[in-house]
């Protein structure tokens, strides 16, 4: 069970932490903790499976990467895990799920990569569809961003 002060700390580590070369020290003052207990606190969460990671949110067109697309795979179930961990180690994918296949969409694993052209995505495309040994793909462009933002909790 959380606590009170548990939920605050939560709220503030799934906002952006403070810039700087000590944001943990500025976000436990601004907490009311010293920071070696936000630390411990943190270290226990990330044990205990509360906290997976830590990530940064970065503007990959600022960046020079102009494209995104999320590619969807025709995966024979069996296959799914192993072919999902194989794509989810490429470095330009950033995203990689697998959802149920559904009758009028047979498309069950989902990457999003990042290229700076779309050239560029459908070589990556290609190079994990052989790395994988599946050529039922597709690639979907992005053409709008409505929102990306870090989930917020509590």
């Amino acid at each position: 069970m959380l606590s009170e002060k548990d939920k605050e700390i939560i709220a503030r580590l799934s906002g952006d932490l403070p810039e700087g070369r000590e944001p943990f020290k500025v976000l436990a003052r601004q907490l009311g903790l010293e920071e070696e207990d936000l630390l411990r606190k943190i270290k226990e969460w990330k044990q205990q499976g509360v906290i997976r990671r830590f990530g940064a949110i970065l503007n990959h067109r600022v960046a020079g990467y102009g494209e995104n697309a999320m590619v969807v795979w025709r995966v024979p179930e069996e296959r799914s895990r192993e072919v999902g961990k194989i794509m989810a180690s490429f470095p330009e994918v950033s995203h990689c799920y697998e959802r149920a296949i559904q009758p009028d969409w047979t498309y069950n694993l989902f990457t999003m990569i990042h290229g700076r052209t779309r050239g560029e995505c459908e070589k990556i495309a290609a190079n994990i569809s052989k790395d994988v040994g599946i050529t039922d793909y597709r690639l979907l462009y992005s053409t709008r961003q409505f929102k990306k933002v870090s989930m917020k909790y509590f």
